[in-house]
């Protein structure tokens, strides 16, 4: 896959040739190209003007606004290589991960951002005049900069600890989006909704990629995320095109009352977490005209696999579908070696938008070299493949836990507790236990307001899992299960509530 032109060279032909043209939309604020690029162009001085060593890594606040969209802009137009951490990290482990990358200073758009004890600089992205000299923003692979240096830096969820810390390069960043303009027909004026946080590796399609085609990015308000009503007035009423999220979103649109289909939607991309089996069904009804995706990747890889949902019955788990244009994927069994053909075990993705390794800090053993020199990213998730060299996911290696000496996998639980046709959400844990080391919980989220026993329940599932893969206890709830800023299930929550009694 070629390396091609730079965002900067596109955003900057927009700004001169498009300038009325809407970039981003955020509520009622609309920016135009030309406001985009002026904006860019003032955080660029106010980011110049600091004088910071040429060396020195910058974090940047990632609130969600059009003035930190300027000021990444402005931090990649002065090669400035910055990380994008969560803005829900608590104090002490934001501070712990900016000592972890190394990051001198803060960056914020917006006044009085709070982000760890570091120097913070508020940078002013006041539009000058929209006709001002925009020759800064031509191109980003000139002389001094090599196409293999960082360009920025995204973190992991940080699901088993402090977030790891992966740099991608320009050559990756340019590589991904164009495969993503390519396969999604982005266009000029081509409407995308963003609902991932800046932080999350989605925003290379929401927003890196549409603005390399000339279209618009709508955002959506993080206080107003889990508001059905809002997302799809905001689909209907942008005309949004193109919608790439998680599940959450889906099952908001689904449950709002008398909810009329989004008639302008052409692509329908599911990605980040698997897509529960009842709500599938509800996809061709709520976007008529659409084709639907199933995207499959990791933060250190970017996108890997697709598959193109044709069915919607909901029978059998969801394929993440085939290698994208350059990847290239193996399967390990059990022992450690490369098995061709039919195959369950553990993924290995090369891809033409991954990272080289985590920035700093351990995570060797991810990155695998093989013959030929091609490096692997060791997923730690179970697939399966079929004789048609189709993909499935089945599983985490990390989800499997030994219960009184037996080894079981939680989320094969979790897709049996979901299997209940009154279940509309389910976690699956594991807690420490004096007498047994570890037990296995269960949190379900019922559908209906009809009672739903526990009794019933365990009997529904001593008839589909062995013993040792009961849980212990069931837990039936009827409010949604707690999730973590992009959406998927927050285990974590639900484990401190458990050992809190709550």
């Amino acid at each position: 896959m070629p390396y091609s032109r730079s965002l900067l060279g596109c955003l900057a032909d927009f700004a001169r040739t498009r300038p009325e043209s809407t970039a981003l939309v955020l509520g009622d604020v609309r920016v135009s190209y030309a406001d985009l690029a002026a904006m860019t162009m003032s955080a660029y001085e106010g980011l110049s003007a600091l004088q910071l060593p040429a060396e020195a890594r910058v974090a940047v606040h990632a609130a969600k606004t059009p003035r930190t969209v300027a000021l990444i802009v402005a931090c990649l137009l002065a090669r400035r290589p910055f990380m994008l951490p969560s803005t829900e990290l608590g104090a002490t482990a934001l501070e712990e991960l900016l000592e972890k990358a190394d990051c001198t200073d803060v960056l914020t758009a917006e006044p009085g951002a709070g982000v760890g004890g570091r120097r913070i600089h508020k940078i002013d992205t006041t539009a000058v005049a929209p006709d001002g000299d925009l020759a800064g923003l031509d191109g980003i692979t000139g002389p001094d900069v090599s196409p293999d240096a960082t360009s920025f830096i995204f973190t992991t969820s940080g699901s088993t600890g402090l977030p790891k810390v992966v740099p991608l390069s320009f050559q990756a960043v340019e590589r991904f989006t164009e495969w993503a303009v390519t396969k999604f027909r982005l266009r000029p004026g081509t409407v995308v909704l963003n609902y991932a946080p800046f932080n999350f590796d989605l925003c290379l399609l929401d927003i890196r990629a549409t603005f390399k085609a000339g279209g618009t990015t709508v955002l959506v308000e993080p206080d107003k995320a889990t508001n059905g009503k809002h997302l799809a007035e905001v689909i209907r009423t942008e005309g949004v095109e193109v919608v790439q999220s998680v599940p959450m979103l889906y099952r908001l649109l689904a449950d709002v009352p008398g909810v009329q289909p989004f008639e302008s939607v052409k692509h329908v991309i599911v990605t980040g977490d698997k897509m529960p089996a009842k709500l599938l069904p509800e996809l061709p009804r709520l976007f008529p005209n659409a084709r639907f995706h199933n995207i499959y990747g990791a933060t250190e890889t970017n996108d890997s696999f697709i598959h193109e949902i044709t069915g919607f019955a909901g029978e059998g788990p969801l394929p993440i579908g085939r290698p994208l244009p350059g990847v290239d994927a193996l399967v390990l069994d059990a022992a450690g070696e490369v098995v061709d053909g039919p195959a369950t075990g553990e993924l290995l993705v090369s891809t033409p938008f991954q990272t080289a390794g985590y920035a700093v800090g351990g995570g060797a053993d991810k990155f695998v070299e093989r013959e030929g020199g091609r490096v692997y990213f060791r997923s730690g998730d179970l697939v399966a493949r079929d004789a048609d060299g189709v993909f499935t996911l089945v599983g985490r290696t990390d989800s499997q836990v030994k219960v009184r000496g037996v080894r079981v996998n939680l989320e094969e639980i979790e897709q049996v507790l979901l299997g209940h046709e009154r279940i509309a959400g389910a976690a699956v844990v594991v807690v420490p236990d004096d007498v047994a080391g570890l037990v296995i919980h269960a949190v379900v989220r019922r559908d209906t307001t009809e009672p739903l026993g526990v009794l019933a329940l365990r009997q529904f599932c001593r008839e589909r899992l062995a013993r040792a893969a009961l849980p212990t206890t069931i837990r039936v709830v009827d409010d949604p299960l707690p999730t973590t800023s992009t959406g998927k299930t927050d285990r974590k929550a639900v484990i401190r509530d458990l050992l809190n009694g709550s």
